[in-house]
């Protein structure tokens, strides 16, 4: 594939990747401000660890067979379709056994994750095992044909559903059921619209030996899968077995409405870079060239927005929970703050690896980092709820720092070099937070704490555009905008 065409479709995917995500990153948002609203954080908890089961579980179920059809080059379309029916029946068996087995041991996997007595509830959730695995090697196939546009269109309808299901039922006080139920036709939705729109269907077809040559590729995205779910969930895990429903739905429920405000940039970008990248692997001046661009891009807008939350964190609160949700105010600010430092060095790492063929480098990095990280959450937790959100925070720069040592010693790519990239836009966030800080010292209340964000951002990009090359970059970035619009 041609440099010039494969930029074209990185533009057009980019395109409606971005569309795709603002509008979902604005509709969930808006969901779950309405449920914060009227289920308490107590269901919010029994969710969040309802979700740590049926994620642990959905790993296996796709056994990293997405990334090995969006990463691997095959010399036809036949080849690409017997690799993917081989990769859904395979996906359908495991799901079905998984979730046999989940619904057999349900108490006993309530009771494990601080849930008792709500095993019902873990095997009903877990019906999406089944759902997904019609889904996702469609999603695969899409994403590596670069054809975001039906990925949009089905995203759509998907992030509609709950206004149809969830929130009615919510207000006829379901509780928790109201979201299960929700997530469950989420699914269904998605599983529908794929497979109806998708160029590949399922038929009866099964090679051991594809089989065995994507598990060869596949075992190490599974293992680092793995890790991500143990790096991700450890921490509702400890609060779960130690502390109340209560506080995992406030720390669960804050975590995850960061997660969706970063991902409002991050989430059209990441699937496309992988999809580029993995394009462009035994090119390495194509290669790191496209890697540096949309880091500094994507840092233009995240190191803002994590110190702006920071900064703002219980106006987010406010605005996003509801006053019901207090303390949730500090555990959004500190995990805004850590998650735009990770994001920019360290999220784009593993997309590197995957990209390269190399994902083991991804395991050896989560494995780093899990060395640190469960045992800081356990000391923590012994000094309270608080304690844990700080520990767990903060010890994310550990994360980074191995995967600025990998980068280095292993794919060639300068500590230094990475951290120049986006010297400019980490020193104007660092201004524009000194800046917030001393405005809120002059002032209070919504008006001037509005006025002092605008004040804020338009500090920022002010600073920003005294730079020939960022002026350059965004120059670049709107005039993609405009081709694709």
């Amino acid at each position: 594939m041609g440099e010039e065409n494969l930029n074209k479709k990185v533009v057009n995917a980019t395109k409606w990747s971005s569309i795709t995500e603002i509008a979902a990153r604005i509709v969930s948002p808006v969901t779950s401000m309405i449920l914060a609203r009227i289920v308490s954080p107590e269901a919010f908890g029994v969710v969040a660890t309802v979700a740590m089961i049926t994620t642990f579980a959905d790993m296996f179920t796709d056994v990293g067979f997405q990334k090995y059809l969006v990463q691997h080059e095959f010399k036809d379309e036949e080849e690409k379709f017997n690799n993917a029916n081989v990769a859904f029946w395979t996906n359908l068996g495991i799901s079905l056994f998984l979730w046999i087995v989940i619904a057999v041991f349900r108490e006993q996997i309530a009771a494990l994750v601080g849930n008792p007595g709500l095993g019902n509830v873990v095997a009903v959730a877990s019906v999406q095992l089944l759902l997904t695995s019609f889904s996702s090697i469609q999603m695969a196939l899409y994403r590596r044909n670069f054809n975001y546009k039906t990925l949009f269109l089905i995203r759509m309808v998907s992030v509609c559903v709950p206004f149809a299901v969830t929130v009615p039922l919510a207000f006829l006080g379901f509780s928790y059921w109201a979201i299960i139920i929700g997530n469950i036709f989420v699914q269904l939705t998605n599983a529908v619209l794929l497979t109806v729109k998708s160029k590949w269907k399922p038929r009866l077809f099964y090679r051991k030996r594809i089989l065995a040559e994507m598990i060869s590729f596949s075992i190490w995205s599974l293992i680092e899968a793995v890790s991500i779910w143990l790096t991700t969930w450890i921490d509702a895990f400890i609060i779960a077995s130690s502390l109340s429903q209560y506080y995992i739905g406030i720390y669960k429920t804050s975590t995850t409405m960061v997660n969706m405000i970063m991902t409002l940039v991050t989430a059209s970008i990441v699937p496309v870079l992988f999809s580029a990248l993995s394009r462009l692997q035994n090119d390495d001046e194509k290669f790191n060239r496209m890697y540096f661009n949309t880091q500094r891009v994507v840092s233009i807008f995240i190191f803002p927005l994590g110190v702006g939350v920071y900064l703002y964190s219980d106006l987010a609160s406010s605005i996003l929970l509801g006053s019901k949700w207090k303390e949730a105010g500090p555990v959004i600010g500190i995990w805004a703050l850590t998650s735009c430092i990770t994001i920019i060095f360290g999220h784009f790492c593993s997309e590197v690896y995957r990209a390269k063929g190399r994902p083991k480098l991804s395991f050896l990095a989560q494995l780093l980092h899990l060395i640190f990280l469960v045992p800081v959450c356990i000391m923590s937790s012994k000094y309270g709820f608080w304690a844990l959100v700080y520990a767990r925070s903060w010890i994310r720069m550990q994360g980074v720092l191995v995967h600025f040592i990998i980068m280095q010693v292993a794919i060639g790519i300068p500590v230094m070099k990475t951290l120049k990239n986006v010297k400019l836009t980490a020193s104007a966030a660092v201004l524009m937070g000194v800046l917030g800080f001393s405005l809120q010292k002059l002032g209070s209340g919504y008006l001037w704490s509005f006025l002092s964000i605008a004040i804020c951002a338009l500090f920022y990009f002010g600073v920003l555009l005294t730079s020939p090359g960022i002026r350059k970059d965004m120059k670049s970035l709107l005039k993609i905008k405009a081709k694709t619009l």
